[in-house]
């Protein structure tokens, strides 16, 4: 395997319990992996709300040391405050252990009520770029920009991961899904690497669909759906989405998926509203640790595990959220009580036994893509972003300086020269392009810049813009 940690024949699992219900559902967890001996040594560390006001770290340094070491955790959820400046933890655990697939089944699951009955969708989503890394700049007091990052080895990843779980799992089709119709370069360079892979797996369907499209098609035919690869950010929308069709959120769990680590968790929130109430839900961290445990191949433990639990909704063992009256720690018991009805797993059971080359649940990336070499690349231009107060007249900037000369300038990425445009809202963020007809040398740029501070205008971001081969590697208004 990938070098898990194994003491005694058992596997060493770093446990986040999280806040809010985190601890209740983890203890459910905890109860049924220790009433069926499941061969795991939990390594308890701490992240969150509560170990920030504790210890003044949200994710302490010692919590991914274990991670590391153990190469498997199971976390609960964690509280990220709104608005103050407080990074999310499970942004912060995917980017540091480079997790880059968020893997999120959706299937229906028998006498949880829903108006469908046919799902089994898998969502697969890019778990480190897009908007998540979180890199904002106010631009002008008024102007917040939000920065959307892709690579070509991050969509490589994370597709090339969507084709490989597919063909293991015997499935039919891999979807791309994106909005490379507006999003030009960015999630086009995701669907092109999507088709790309595609052509090693002549045996899977592989086709695309536009984010907003595929959000109608799935509430009228959720059932023509398989496997779903998307960027980051439309993952999140559409995974919750694909909860919904299940029946709840509450039932919703993942897989964070890296090429060394792995962290599984359930979809939900920390709920600090019904914390400590003893009416939570552990269904989706107890199919978390199922997920985790086919993970590391301990399959008999999660069958039995997951049998017990949808025994529970067969007998209408159904907590708050799910319209019953059970408590979180009822619905534990009832679940443990389910156990002893099927056959006990035993730890010499052959299926069970740790098998130190077995790699038949984990996928291996391979032939990521190298760094691309930029050295055809020739400067042509910049984009020059200032803060202008003046909404009635145009920025006081050169409209010419030596051979670079204004080609437009935009307000909230709209032409207002050459085209005056008269009737729309401005802000004080304008965006001046200028450019050359033959290649420039970056000191050309310095000092149109310092040109442009000359005038008194504050410079809040340059891009410079760039041809590869006469080809324009940045977008046109």
């Amino acid at each position: 395997m990938r070098g898990f940690n194994i003491i005694d024949g058992k596997f060493v699992v770093s446990l986040i319990r999280g806040d809010g219900i985190g601890p209740e559902i983890i203890e459910s967890v905890l109860k049924i992996f220790d009433y069926i001996n499941v061969p795991i040594i939990f390594e308890e560390v701490f992240a969150g709300l509560e170990c920030y006001n504790k210890f003044g770290d949200p994710l302490p340094i010692e919590t991914l040391n274990s991670i590391k070491k153990n190469k498997i955790a199971l976390k609960g959820p964690t509280t990220t405050p709104k608005g103050e400046g407080f990074k999310s933890v499970n942004v912060a655990i995917r980017k540091a252990l480079d997790l880059f697939a968020n893997v999120r089944p959706s299937k229906t699951i028998p006498n949880i009520p829903s108006k469908y009955d046919n799902i089994d969708l898998i969502v697969i989503r890019e778990n480190i770029e897009d908007t998540y890394p979180a890199v904002e700049y106010y631009q002008t007091p008024d102007v917040v920009q939000t920065l959307r990052i892709t690579s070509k080895q991050g969509s490589y990843m994370v597709n090339k991961f969507a084709f490989e779980l597919a063909k293991k799992l015997n499935r039919r089709r891999v979807t791309c899904v994106h909005k490379a119709n507006i999003h030009k370069f960015s999630d086009g360079m995701f669907l092109n690497t999507f088709y790309e892979i595609s052509k090693d797996y002549k045996d899977l369907v592989s086709d695309d669909i536009i984010v907003d499209n595929l959000c109608m098609q799935l509430v009228k035919n959720p059932e023509d759906f398989d496997v779903l690869v998307l960027p980051n950010i439309f993952g999140d929308i559409v995974s919750d989405l694909c909860a919904g069709l299940v029946g709840s959120l509450g039932l919703a769990y993942s897989g964070n998926i890296g090429l060394n680590y792995a962290v599984f968790e359930a979809v939900h929130g920390s709920a600090p509203d019904i914390a400590n109430k003893n009416i939570a839900n552990p269904s989706a961290i107890i199919l978390a640790a199922t997920y985790m445990l086919k993970y590391l191949n301990l399959f008999d433990f999660a069958y039995l595990i997951e049998q017990a639990l949808f025994k529970n909704f067969e007998n209408g063992i159904f907590t708050k959220d799910l319209k019953g009256n059970y408590s979180t720690s009822e619905f534990t018991q009832h679940l443990i009580k389910n156990i002893s009805t099927y056959k006990q797993v035993s730890l010499n059971n052959e299926n069970n036994k740790i098998e130190f080359n077995d790699n038949k649940n984990q996928i291996e990336i391979k032939d990521i893509p190298v760094l691309c070499d930029s050295k055809d690349w020739e400067l042509f231009g910049v984009d020059v972003f200032i803060e202008w107060n003046d909404l009635r007249t145009l920025p006081a900037i050169p409209f010419e300086y030596k051979s670079l000369r204004i080609d437009f300038i935009s307000n909230r990425a709209t032409k207002i020269y050459p085209d005056k445009i008269s009737d729309i809202t401005l802000v004080n963020w304008y965006r001046c392009r200028y450019l050359s007809n033959s290649k420039i040398d970056i000191n050309l740029i310095q000092e149109l810049v310092n040109e442009i501070y000359k005038n008194g205008i504050r410079i809040s971001q340059l891009e410079f813009l760039y041809k590869e081969n006469n080809k324009n590697m940045f977008s046109q208004e």
